[in-house]
């Protein structure tokens, strides 16, 4: 009897040339991307079709980035090139984890699964940059541009779907299950570090470089050096102690960039707010660097305010007086806040060195403002249950009002000079000082779209507040 054969299918076109060109390698990464099979068999790429893939997806990224960004901007490398040890993490991890040989027609190496990959993440990553791009342009559907819940739900659909993709590549090349858990637990590491400590941007809101020209600057001395050690000495020392049975509101006023006169103007008209309005006379420290104040305030540096937040714990009671912390400078986009006062070197602040100081010093109830460009990123690291949190801008726009003409910043004045000097409420000053900083701001022709400022208040620090605003709303009107 005649033996009947089976059909057998036909192989991959891919498959079968056992040699995939560099827009094959794009293509099937792209397939993986959606958690199709990437049809390259046994094929290696050569090294020159990794470069190209490398080089195109990279301008590709960076081109997009471009558009996250209105206005003028510049390409700032160090920032670019930060995340990329996420990469290099990856491909470490996927070299763990594949296995050494694979099954007949199975895609095999950690060349080609690098290669798939580059493509595999270009579907997710699209869709990430051109919501940013969406922000950036205010064409947002509203529930993702004013829910933040929605948003974070986003960013972490976004992160799920790069987690699986990889998991799914990993499988494709032989992987065990127990092999891709790991390779799952070490991405969602890796993504998780590069968003903590590497939130740079590669383009750079183009206000900041260039404010310093023609600015005064310092004169370095002994003399100097030593004045600014006295002082200080002096402003710790004069710090009134907290008062039994009363809650006590200490302020900490922080300018840390000297060239911009106008963050001295604010960072003042906050001190003596705070000492006026709030009780708080003597139990204000300002820092602030501008060449006119050298022999009056100690120095904005990130260990003074280190020094300060120190200091103010030992004096406030933790438990229950208030400390008011004002940050007042330029921002970008990687949110460290702008310190210059040449030729001193002044580093920039982060908000997760803020809050590792007020953490250090054990203070519990906070009101910390940010009045700088993209400090929305800002209300993250800092927001918790005994904190409220207000920012100038959310973490894609930038604020106004902080040029070399400017009074004060349009957060500034509306919030501070103008709606606290009418209620003790920080929550009512700020509802009722954003309306005014949109209309000033359409007036004034910006043309990147609404700065957006924002505002968390934890639910423990509310009652506080409260009992904060009858004290002082009792306290007889000074004139």
């Amino acid at each position: 009897m005649e033996e009947v054969l089976s059909p057998q299918p036909r192989p991959d076109p891919l498959i079968a040339a056992r040699r995939a060109s560099t827009l094959d390698w794009l293509a099937e990464g792209i397939r993986a991307g959606v958690l199709l099979r990437p049809r390259v068999g046994g094929s290696q790429p050569t090294v020159r079709q990794m470069l190209l893939l490398l080089v195109a997806l990279s301008l590709l990224e960076i081109g997009l980035a471009r558009l996250e960004m209105r206005g003028t901007a510049g390409f700032d490398l160090k920032s670019w090139l930060g995340p990329q040890w996420g990469t290099a993490a990856l491909v470490l991890l996927a070299w763990c984890v594949l296995p050494g040989t694979a099954g007949p027609d199975q895609p095999q190496g950690l060349a080609a699964w690098f290669a798939l990959w580059m493509g595999a993440v270009l579907p997710a990553n699209t869709v990430s940059q051109a919501l940013g791009i969406a922000q950036a342009y205010e064409l947002l559907p509203p529930l993702l541009a004013t829910s933040a819940w929605a948003a974070w739900g986003v960013y972490f659909l976004l992160w799920a779907w790069s987690v699986a993709v990889a998991v799914r590549l990993a499988s494709r090349f032989g992987a065990t299950p127990a092999r891709q858990g790991a390779l799952a637990l070490g991405l969602v590491a890796v993504f998780g570090l590069t968003a903590w400590q590497f939130p740079d941007r590669p383009w750079q809101g183009g206000e900041v470089a260039g404010a310093a020209e023609q600015a005064p600057r310092l004169e370095l001395s002994q003399e100097v050096f030593e004045d600014q050690q006295a002082l200080w000495r002096t402003t710790v020392d004069n710090l009134a102690p907290q008062r039994p049975g009363v809650t006590d509101v200490y302020g900490l006023v922080f300018a840390p960039y000297a060239s911009e006169d106008v963050f001295l103007r604010e960072s003042s008209m906050v001190a003596r707010l705070l000492a006026e309005r709030f009780d708080a006379k003597d139990r204000v420290i300002h820092l602030v660097n501008h060449i006119s104040t050298t022999g009056s305030h100690p120095w904005a540096t990130q260990l003074n305010l280190e020094r300060a937040i120190a200091a103010i714990g030992k004096r406030m009671d933790l438990e229950h007086d208030v400390l008011v912390v004002y940050l007042t400078s330029h921002g970008a986009s990687d949110y460290k806040l702008a310190a210059a006062h040449p030729p001193l070197e002044v580093d920039t602040v982060s908000p997760g060195e803020l809050r590792e100081a007020l953490d250090k010093a054990g203070i519990r109830n906070r009101v910390i403002a940010v009045s700088a460009c993209y400090s929305g990123g800002w209300l993250g690291p800092l927001a918790n249950d005994t904190t409220l949190v207000m920012t100038a801008a959310d973490a894609t726009h930038t604020s106004y009002g902080c040029g070399r003409l400017s009074e004060l910043t349009f957060f500034g004045r509306a919030v501070w000079d103008e709606q606290l000097r009418k209620t003790h409420s920080f929550e009512q000053a700020f509802a009722q000082g954003v309306p005014v900083i949109a209309q000033r701001e359409k007036e004034a022709g910006k043309d990147d779209g609404f700065s957006n400022p924002q505002i968390s208040v934890g639910e423990k620090i509310k009652p506080v507040l409260r009992e904060l605003e009858q004290r002082l709303d009792a306290q007889p009107v000074k004139h």
